[in-house]
Protein backbone atom coordinates (compact mmCIF):
# COMPACT_ATOMS: atom_id res chain seq x y z
CA UNK A 1 0.00 0.00 0.00
CA UNK A 2 1.28 3.09 -1.03
CA UNK A 3 1.43 6.49 1.49
CA UNK A 4 -0.29 8.19 -1.29
CA UNK A 5 -3.07 6.33 -1.81
CA UNK A 6 -4.60 6.57 1.85
CA UNK A 7 -6.95 8.93 2.93
CA UNK A 8 -4.84 11.60 5.56
CA UNK A 9 -8.69 12.16 7.09
CA UNK A 10 -10.85 9.51 8.47
CA UNK A 11 -13.80 10.58 6.50
CA UNK A 12 -15.30 11.13 2.99
CA UNK A 13 -13.77 14.35 1.68
CA UNK A 14 -14.60 16.14 -1.94
CA UNK A 15 -11.97 17.31 -4.31
CA UNK A 16 -12.41 20.53 -5.56
CA UNK A 17 -10.17 21.57 -8.46
CA UNK A 18 -10.94 25.08 -9.10
CA UNK A 19 -8.18 25.73 -11.71
CA UNK A 20 -10.48 22.72 -13.60
CA UNK A 21 -13.39 25.13 -13.24
CA UNK A 22 -11.41 28.29 -14.20
CA UNK A 23 -10.15 26.41 -17.35
CA UNK A 24 -14.27 25.42 -17.62
CA UNK A 25 -15.09 29.16 -17.68
CA UNK A 26 -12.60 30.31 -20.49
CA UNK A 27 -13.47 27.19 -22.58
CA UNK A 28 -17.37 28.08 -21.95
CA UNK A 29 -16.28 31.52 -23.39
CA UNK A 30 -14.77 30.92 -26.64
CA UNK A 31 -17.79 28.59 -27.47
CA UNK A 32 -20.24 32.31 -27.16
CA UNK A 33 -21.05 33.50 -30.00
CA UNK A 34 -21.75 37.52 -31.14
CA UNK A 35 -20.21 38.77 -28.31
CA UNK A 36 -22.16 37.47 -25.38
CA UNK A 37 -21.18 37.24 -21.89
CA UNK A 38 -21.17 34.06 -19.51
CA UNK A 39 -22.93 33.46 -16.31
CA UNK A 40 -21.81 30.96 -13.86
CA UNK A 41 -24.63 29.39 -12.15
CA UNK A 42 -23.49 29.11 -8.32
CA UNK A 43 -26.99 27.95 -6.62
CA UNK A 44 -27.12 25.10 -4.53
CA UNK A 45 -24.04 25.44 -3.27
CA UNK A 46 -22.19 25.05 -7.03
CA UNK A 47 -24.23 22.25 -7.42
CA UNK A 48 -22.46 20.92 -4.40
CA UNK A 49 -19.00 22.51 -5.30
CA UNK A 50 -19.01 25.16 -2.64
CA UNK A 51 -20.08 28.60 -3.78
CA UNK A 52 -17.87 31.21 -2.51
CA UNK A 53 -14.68 29.68 -4.05
CA UNK A 54 -16.68 28.56 -7.19
CA UNK A 55 -17.89 31.74 -7.58
CA UNK A 56 -14.52 33.54 -7.12
CA UNK A 57 -12.77 31.56 -9.59
CA UNK A 58 -15.59 31.57 -11.96
CA UNK A 59 -15.11 35.53 -11.60
CA UNK A 60 -11.56 35.13 -11.87
CA UNK A 61 -11.99 33.39 -14.99
CA UNK A 62 -14.62 35.44 -17.31
CA UNK A 63 -17.65 35.32 -15.94
CA UNK A 64 -19.33 38.04 -15.89
CA UNK A 65 -22.54 37.22 -14.18
CA UNK A 66 -23.47 34.98 -11.55
CA UNK A 67 -26.85 33.15 -10.74
CA UNK A 68 -28.52 31.55 -7.92
CA UNK A 69 -31.45 30.18 -7.34
CA UNK A 70 -32.76 31.47 -3.75
CA UNK A 71 -32.10 35.49 -2.60
CA UNK A 72 -30.55 33.70 0.39
CA UNK A 73 -27.83 32.72 -2.12
CA UNK A 74 -27.85 36.04 -3.70
CA UNK A 75 -27.13 37.79 -0.33
CA UNK A 76 -24.41 35.56 0.44
CA UNK A 77 -22.45 36.08 -2.02
CA UNK A 78 -23.01 39.91 -1.81
CA UNK A 79 -21.89 39.52 2.47
CA UNK A 80 -18.50 37.74 0.83
CA UNK A 81 -17.82 40.53 -0.98
CA UNK A 82 -19.25 40.35 -4.74
CA UNK A 83 -20.03 43.42 -6.30
CA UNK A 84 -20.85 42.11 -10.27
CA UNK A 85 -23.82 41.42 -11.64
CA UNK A 86 -26.10 38.29 -9.97
CA UNK A 87 -29.21 37.42 -11.04
CA UNK A 88 -31.58 35.25 -8.53
CA UNK A 89 -34.54 33.60 -9.65
CA UNK A 90 -36.81 31.50 -7.33
CA UNK A 91 -39.08 33.68 -5.43
CA UNK A 92 -41.87 33.78 -3.86
CA UNK A 93 -44.67 36.28 -1.18
CA UNK A 94 -42.86 37.37 0.88
CA UNK A 95 -39.42 37.19 0.29
CA UNK A 96 -36.49 39.36 1.05
CA UNK A 97 -37.16 41.94 -1.54
CA UNK A 98 -35.68 45.13 0.02
CA UNK A 99 -32.92 43.46 0.89
CA UNK A 100 -32.20 41.98 -2.48
CA UNK A 101 -32.60 45.77 -4.13
CA UNK A 102 -30.34 47.22 -1.72
CA UNK A 103 -28.12 45.04 -2.56
CA UNK A 104 -27.67 45.51 -6.08
CA UNK A 105 -29.33 41.89 -7.11
CA UNK A 106 -31.44 41.83 -9.90
CA UNK A 107 -34.20 39.94 -9.69
CA UNK A 108 -36.98 37.32 -11.72
CA UNK A 109 -40.13 38.45 -12.49
CA UNK A 110 -43.04 36.70 -13.79
CA UNK A 111 -46.20 37.63 -12.69
CA UNK A 112 -47.78 40.87 -11.70
CA UNK A 113 -47.25 40.30 -8.07
CA UNK A 114 -43.91 39.62 -8.29
CA UNK A 115 -43.30 43.06 -10.21
CA UNK A 116 -45.58 44.61 -7.31
CA UNK A 117 -43.43 42.87 -4.68
CA UNK A 118 -39.80 44.35 -6.58
CA UNK A 119 -41.57 47.74 -7.26
CA UNK A 120 -43.10 48.39 -3.73
CA UNK A 121 -39.13 46.89 -2.74
CA UNK A 122 -37.79 49.36 -4.81
CA UNK A 123 -39.84 52.68 -3.75
CA UNK A 124 -39.26 51.41 -0.15
CA UNK A 125 -35.08 50.97 -0.55
CA UNK A 126 -34.91 54.63 -2.28
CA UNK A 127 -33.93 52.93 -5.59
CA UNK A 128 -34.99 50.71 -8.55
CA UNK A 129 -35.52 47.46 -8.24
CA UNK A 130 -33.44 45.40 -11.01
CA UNK A 131 -35.68 43.55 -13.23
CA UNK A 132 -35.42 40.59 -15.42
CA UNK A 133 -38.94 39.58 -16.94
CA UNK A 134 -38.95 35.95 -17.51
CA UNK A 135 -41.41 34.59 -20.26
CA UNK A 136 -42.52 31.09 -20.03
CA UNK A 137 -41.56 29.94 -24.35
CA UNK A 138 -42.78 26.70 -23.45
CA UNK A 139 -40.85 24.81 -20.23
CA UNK A 140 -43.93 25.47 -18.27
CA UNK A 141 -42.33 26.30 -14.74
CA UNK A 142 -41.87 29.90 -14.13
CA UNK A 143 -42.43 32.49 -16.47
CA UNK A 144 -45.18 34.89 -17.68
CA UNK A 145 -47.31 32.73 -20.16
CA UNK A 146 -48.13 34.38 -23.36
CA UNK A 147 -51.19 35.21 -22.84
CA UNK A 148 -50.05 37.43 -19.56
CA UNK A 149 -46.73 38.44 -21.47
CA UNK A 150 -48.16 41.99 -23.09
CA UNK A 151 -49.74 43.26 -19.64
CA UNK A 152 -46.57 42.02 -18.13
CA UNK A 153 -43.99 44.03 -20.26
CA UNK A 154 -46.08 47.08 -20.26
CA UNK A 155 -46.57 47.26 -16.66
CA UNK A 156 -42.81 46.53 -16.07
CA UNK A 157 -42.55 49.90 -18.24
CA UNK A 158 -44.83 51.61 -16.18
CA UNK A 159 -43.00 51.11 -13.13
CA UNK A 160 -40.09 51.68 -14.83
CA UNK A 161 -41.69 55.37 -15.81
CA UNK A 162 -42.38 55.23 -12.03
CA UNK A 163 -39.02 55.48 -10.82
CA UNK A 164 -39.39 52.07 -9.26
CA UNK A 165 -37.99 49.51 -11.14
CA UNK A 166 -35.49 48.71 -13.90
CA UNK A 167 -35.79 46.38 -16.76
CA UNK A 168 -31.93 45.16 -17.08
CA UNK A 169 -32.79 41.79 -18.19
CA UNK A 170 -35.21 39.61 -20.41
CA UNK A 171 -35.31 36.26 -20.46
CA UNK A 172 -36.49 32.35 -20.71
CA UNK A 173 -34.92 29.06 -20.13
CA UNK A 174 -34.76 25.79 -22.84
CA UNK A 175 -36.80 22.74 -21.70
CA UNK A 176 -35.09 20.36 -23.97
CA UNK A 177 -31.59 21.50 -25.16
CA UNK A 178 -30.30 18.83 -23.98
CA UNK A 179 -32.10 16.44 -26.89
CA UNK A 180 -30.68 17.84 -30.17
CA UNK A 181 -33.04 18.20 -32.52
CA UNK A 182 -36.57 18.14 -30.31
CA UNK A 183 -39.05 20.12 -31.91
CA UNK A 184 -39.69 21.58 -28.77
CA UNK A 185 -36.01 23.44 -29.28
CA UNK A 186 -37.22 25.85 -32.27
CA UNK A 187 -41.08 26.58 -30.66
CA UNK A 188 -38.99 28.20 -27.46
CA UNK A 189 -36.80 29.95 -29.70
CA UNK A 190 -39.54 31.32 -31.94
CA UNK A 191 -41.55 32.07 -28.50
CA UNK A 192 -38.76 34.05 -27.00
CA UNK A 193 -38.36 36.10 -30.74
CA UNK A 194 -42.31 36.79 -30.06
CA UNK A 195 -41.46 38.09 -26.65
CA UNK A 196 -38.61 40.44 -27.27
CA UNK A 197 -40.32 42.08 -29.73
CA UNK A 198 -43.63 42.49 -27.44
CA UNK A 199 -41.25 43.66 -24.86
CA UNK A 200 -39.41 46.06 -27.15
CA UNK A 201 -42.88 47.57 -28.78
CA UNK A 202 -43.64 48.16 -24.95
CA UNK A 203 -40.58 50.37 -24.65
CA UNK A 204 -38.39 47.99 -22.48
CA UNK A 205 -34.59 48.52 -23.35
CA UNK A 206 -32.94 46.00 -21.12
CA UNK A 207 -29.24 45.50 -20.91
CA UNK A 208 -28.68 41.39 -21.21
CA UNK A 209 -31.41 39.07 -23.25
CA UNK A 210 -30.63 35.12 -22.53
CA UNK A 211 -32.23 31.67 -23.20
CA UNK A 212 -29.22 29.43 -23.35
CA UNK A 213 -28.47 26.95 -21.05
CA UNK A 214 -25.25 24.79 -20.70
CA UNK A 215 -26.57 22.33 -23.32
CA UNK A 216 -27.57 25.44 -25.80
CA UNK A 217 -24.42 27.10 -24.82
CA UNK A 218 -22.30 23.84 -26.40
CA UNK A 219 -24.51 23.16 -29.14
CA UNK A 220 -26.79 26.10 -30.00
CA UNK A 221 -24.82 29.39 -30.96
CA UNK A 222 -28.22 31.14 -32.27
CA UNK A 223 -29.26 30.95 -28.74
CA UNK A 224 -26.52 32.90 -27.18
CA UNK A 225 -27.76 36.73 -27.77
CA UNK A 226 -25.99 38.53 -25.31
CA UNK A 227 -25.44 36.40 -22.17
CA UNK A 228 -25.06 32.64 -21.81
CA UNK A 229 -26.35 30.83 -18.68
CA UNK A 230 -23.91 28.29 -17.43
CA UNK A 231 -24.25 25.47 -14.84
CA UNK A 232 -23.00 21.89 -14.64
CA UNK A 233 -20.92 22.82 -17.29
CA UNK A 234 -18.75 24.96 -15.47
CA UNK A 235 -18.41 22.00 -12.76
CA UNK A 236 -17.13 20.06 -15.87
CA UNK A 237 -20.32 17.83 -16.46
CA UNK A 238 -21.77 16.94 -20.02
CA UNK A 239 -25.00 18.20 -19.47
CA UNK A 240 -26.30 15.24 -21.60
CA UNK A 241 -24.41 12.32 -22.96
CA UNK A 242 -26.39 12.59 -26.33
CA UNK A 243 -24.57 15.89 -27.13
CA UNK A 244 -20.84 14.69 -25.49
CA UNK A 245 -18.39 13.89 -23.47
CA UNK A 246 -17.06 16.85 -21.25
CA UNK A 247 -13.94 16.61 -23.12
CA UNK A 248 -15.80 16.63 -26.33
CA UNK A 249 -16.08 20.33 -25.10
CA UNK A 250 -12.80 20.75 -23.25
CA UNK A 251 -14.45 20.56 -20.28
CA UNK A 252 -12.63 18.46 -17.26
CA UNK A 253 -14.98 17.28 -14.05
CA UNK A 254 -13.92 19.51 -11.04
CA UNK A 255 -14.86 17.10 -8.38
CA UNK A 256 -13.42 14.28 -7.16
CA UNK A 257 -15.10 11.69 -3.97
CA UNK A 258 -12.66 10.21 -2.07
CA UNK A 259 -13.72 8.02 0.80
CA UNK A 260 -10.88 5.28 3.21
CA UNK A 261 -11.80 1.91 3.45
CA UNK A 262 -12.97 1.53 7.19
CA UNK A 263 -12.06 -2.17 7.42
CA UNK A 264 -10.95 -5.27 5.66
CA UNK A 265 -11.71 -8.57 5.99
CA UNK A 266 -12.12 -12.32 4.65
CA UNK A 267 -15.43 -13.90 4.88
CA UNK A 268 -16.39 -17.14 3.77
CA UNK A 269 -18.99 -18.49 1.05
CA UNK A 270 -22.13 -17.66 1.47
CA UNK A 271 -22.22 -15.06 3.94
CA UNK A 272 -24.63 -11.66 3.65
CA UNK A 273 -23.77 -8.55 3.34
CA UNK A 274 -25.04 -5.24 4.87
CA UNK A 275 -29.06 -5.11 5.43
CA UNK A 276 -31.53 -7.00 3.83
CA UNK A 277 -28.90 -9.72 2.69
CA UNK A 278 -29.24 -8.67 -0.98
CA UNK A 279 -25.96 -9.86 -1.60
CA UNK A 280 -24.37 -12.76 -0.33
CA UNK A 281 -20.61 -13.65 -1.14
CA UNK A 282 -20.41 -16.73 -4.07
CA UNK A 283 -16.91 -17.80 -2.01
CA UNK A 284 -14.46 -16.94 0.00
CA UNK A 285 -13.59 -13.59 -0.99
CA UNK A 286 -12.38 -10.16 1.24
CA UNK A 287 -15.11 -7.06 1.83
CA UNK A 288 -13.63 -3.69 1.86
CA UNK A 289 -15.87 -1.66 4.54
CA UNK A 290 -16.17 2.26 2.85
CA UNK A 291 -16.72 5.04 5.17
CA UNK A 292 -19.93 6.88 3.17
CA UNK A 293 -23.36 6.23 2.94
CA UNK A 294 -26.31 7.91 1.62
CA UNK A 295 -25.89 10.38 4.71
CA UNK A 296 -22.89 11.77 2.39
CA UNK A 297 -24.76 11.78 -0.92
CA UNK A 298 -24.02 8.08 -2.07
CA UNK A 299 -27.16 7.58 -3.74
CA UNK A 300 -29.18 4.21 -2.10
CA UNK A 301 -30.17 3.67 -5.67
CA UNK A 302 -26.31 2.51 -6.32
CA UNK A 303 -26.78 -0.66 -4.19
CA UNK A 304 -25.79 -3.22 -5.90
CA UNK A 305 -24.80 -1.24 -8.86
CA UNK A 306 -22.46 1.83 -8.08
CA UNK A 307 -18.85 1.81 -9.56
CA UNK A 308 -15.86 2.55 -7.22
CA UNK A 309 -12.39 2.13 -7.68
CA UNK A 310 -10.36 0.23 -4.85
CA UNK A 311 -7.36 -1.16 -4.93
CA UNK A 312 -6.63 -0.46 -8.61
CA UNK A 313 -9.73 -1.83 -10.06
CA UNK A 314 -13.22 -0.86 -10.49
CA UNK A 315 -15.43 -2.64 -8.17
CA UNK A 316 -19.43 -2.62 -7.62
CA UNK A 317 -21.20 -1.46 -4.21
CA UNK A 318 -21.84 -5.13 -2.73
CA UNK A 319 -25.66 -4.88 -1.01
CA UNK A 320 -27.16 -1.84 0.15
CA UNK A 321 -25.97 1.33 0.73
CA UNK A 322 -26.55 2.13 4.45
CA UNK A 323 -26.56 6.03 6.22
CA UNK A 324 -22.89 5.65 6.83
CA UNK A 325 -21.12 2.64 5.05
CA UNK A 326 -21.24 0.45 2.33
CA UNK A 327 -19.48 -2.68 0.93
CA UNK A 328 -17.67 -3.83 -1.80
CA UNK A 329 -16.21 -7.14 -2.87
CA UNK A 330 -12.53 -7.66 -3.53
CA UNK A 331 -12.31 -10.82 -4.49
CA UNK A 332 -8.74 -12.25 -4.57
CA UNK A 333 -7.37 -8.91 -4.60
CA UNK A 334 -5.91 -7.59 -1.29
CA UNK A 335 -6.09 -3.92 0.96
CA UNK A 336 -6.04 -2.28 4.00
CA UNK A 337 -7.26 -0.08 6.40
CA UNK A 338 -6.98 3.69 4.99
CA UNK A 339 -6.59 2.93 1.73
CA UNK A 340 -8.44 5.28 -0.41
CA UNK A 341 -11.35 4.28 -2.49
CA UNK A 342 -12.41 6.55 -5.00
CA UNK A 343 -16.01 7.07 -5.70
CA UNK A 344 -16.36 9.38 -9.22
CA UNK A 345 -13.43 12.03 -10.42
CA UNK A 346 -12.26 13.17 -13.72
CA UNK A 347 -11.65 9.90 -14.81
CA UNK A 348 -8.39 9.97 -15.96
CA UNK A 349 -6.66 8.26 -13.08
CA UNK A 350 -9.04 5.09 -14.45
CA UNK A 351 -11.44 6.15 -11.70
CA UNK A 352 -15.56 6.46 -12.38
CA UNK A 353 -17.14 9.47 -13.49
CA UNK A 354 -20.38 10.81 -11.50
CA UNK A 355 -21.95 10.07 -15.26
CA UNK A 356 -21.20 6.46 -14.21
CA UNK A 357 -22.46 6.88 -10.87
CA UNK A 358 -25.59 8.39 -12.42
CA UNK A 359 -25.62 5.66 -15.55
CA UNK A 360 -25.70 3.21 -12.49
CA UNK A 361 -27.93 4.78 -10.70
CA UNK A 362 -31.00 5.84 -13.50
CA UNK A 363 -30.59 9.65 -12.85
CA UNK A 364 -28.35 12.48 -14.34
CA UNK A 365 -24.73 13.68 -13.18
CA UNK A 366 -26.23 16.69 -11.80
CA UNK A 367 -27.47 15.16 -8.75
CA UNK A 368 -24.78 12.69 -8.23
CA UNK A 369 -22.26 15.77 -7.46
CA UNK A 370 -25.16 18.15 -5.84
CA UNK A 371 -26.10 15.46 -3.49
CA UNK A 372 -22.92 15.26 -1.90
CA UNK A 373 -23.76 15.89 1.99
CA UNK A 374 -22.53 18.96 3.49
CA UNK A 375 -20.40 16.66 6.36
CA UNK A 376 -18.14 15.86 3.54
CA UNK A 377 -15.49 18.39 3.19
CA UNK A 378 -14.22 20.30 0.75
CA UNK A 379 -10.70 20.21 -0.35
CA UNK A 380 -9.65 23.39 -2.58
CA UNK A 381 -6.96 22.93 -4.95
CA UNK A 382 -5.78 25.69 -6.92
CA UNK A 383 -7.18 28.16 -4.69
CA UNK A 384 -6.15 31.83 -4.88
CA UNK A 385 -5.47 34.61 -1.37
CA UNK A 386 -8.01 36.98 -2.20
CA UNK A 387 -7.76 40.23 0.24
CA UNK A 388 -11.34 41.38 -1.38
CA UNK A 389 -13.06 40.01 -4.27
CA UNK A 390 -15.27 41.54 -6.42
CA UNK A 391 -17.16 40.79 -10.15
CA UNK A 392 -17.46 43.27 -12.42
CA UNK A 393 -16.12 46.99 -11.45
CA UNK A 394 -19.40 49.57 -10.88
CA UNK A 395 -19.65 51.82 -13.08
CA UNK A 396 -18.14 55.90 -12.03
CA UNK A 397 -21.17 56.87 -9.47
CA UNK A 398 -22.75 53.30 -8.95
CA UNK A 399 -23.69 52.20 -6.39
CA UNK A 400 -22.37 48.48 -5.64
CA UNK A 401 -24.23 45.89 -7.56
CA UNK A 402 -25.03 48.60 -10.24
CA UNK A 403 -23.49 48.80 -13.98
CA UNK A 404 -23.72 51.33 -16.45
CA UNK A 405 -26.65 50.73 -18.90
CA UNK A 406 -26.55 49.50 -22.29
CA UNK A 407 -28.15 48.73 -25.05
CA UNK A 408 -29.45 44.93 -26.19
Amino acid sequence: MNDHARVSDWRPRADIDLDALRANVRALLERTTGGARLMAVVKADAYGHGMLPCARAAREAGAAWLGTATPEEALALRAAGDTGPVLCWVWTPGGPWREAVEAGVDVSVSAGWALEAAAAAGRAAGRPARVHLKADTGLGRNGSPPAEWPGLVAAARAAEEAGAVRVTGLWSHFACADEPGHPSIARQQAAFSWALEEAERAGLVPEVRHLANSPATLTLPESHYDLVRTGVAVYGLSPSPEIGAPEDFGLRPVMTLRAPLAAVKRVPGGHGVSYGHHYTTPGETTLALIAAGYADGVPRHASGTGPVLVAGKWRTVAGRVAMDQFVVDLGGDTAAAGDEAVLFGPGDGGEPTAEDWARACGTIGYEIVTRVGPRVPRVYHGERPWETWTGTPPGPGAEPGERPRETA
